[in-house]
């Protein structure tokens, strides 16, 4: 498969999707939107994997490629192609879709445990897993989605769409590398909140990367159409 990746800053990249990319012996392109590239036709691809970044989904008059690169999410989503978002992908995905994006009640930043469903179409989730959320934002499920976990802070915590279409509010991609470089890039946000773990405790926490990595190779694997 020749996999898309689209990237909104440098220092929120695919983390272990690389991984599993190299594995299995797919193609890969990046779209780095923050050098304003040209951006790729929806033909040149076969799977879209759009990231995360500490910009909104209506930011377009400081970062007017959003307009492009939802009209390029939403032709995927119509060629029946796998998107897969995370955070602000996840956020993208919903908008295209027609549901509401805005502000959580709380900002939620560090490893916090989110629930779930057995109805979730990626067999391999377990019932609960300790995840890394780094999101101010939240959407509401577009028309046809299936949510299929929840956090305390967050409801609405993933969704699937059409069965190829997969938004994650959260980063099962994070690596230490990755880890240590969002904190770096996004210290000033650490700021005390309920939902808003210290510095420290992030790091304390990073255990919990193996086990995210392997949720996230079952959702790769999931879209890729890989049977178990």
């Amino acid at each position: 498969m020749h996999i898309q990746i689209f990237m909104h800053v440098p220092f929120e990249g695919p983390g272990c999707i690389i991984d599993w990319i190299n594995s299995n012996t797919h193609e890969v392109t990046y779209t780095h939107w923050y050098n304003h590239p040209n951006p790729p036709a929806v033909t040149d691809f076969d799977f879209l994997i759009v990231m995360g970044g500490p910009m909104g989904i209506h930011d377009e008059s400081e970062y007017p490629w959003l307009a492009a690169e939802k009209a390029i999410i939403r032709q995927a989503i119509l060629d029946n192609k796998p998107v897969l978002g995370i955070c602000l992908g996840a956020q993208l995905i919903a908008h295209v879709l027609g549901a509401k994006v805005y502000a959580n009640e709380q900002r939620e930043i560090g490893w916090y445990p989110v629930q779930f469903s057995p109805y979730s179409p990626v067999k391999v989730l377990p019932q609960e897993a300790m995840v890394f959320h780094w999101h101010g934002d939240t959407f509401d499920l577009p028309a046809g989605a299936g949510g299929f976990a929840a956090s305390a802070a967050t409801p609405n915590q993933a969704f699937v769409y059409k069965e190829k279409v997969i938004a994650l509010q959260f980063h099962f991609e994070v690596t230490q590398k990755s880890l240590e470089s969002m904190l770096q890039h996004g210290e000033e946000e650490l700021v005390a909140a309920p939902y808003v773990q210290e510095r420290s405790l992030i790091l304390d926490l990073a255990e919990f990367i193996p086990e995210n990595n392997e949720l996230m190779y079952g959702v790769l694997d999931y879209l890729a159409g890989v049977k178990y």
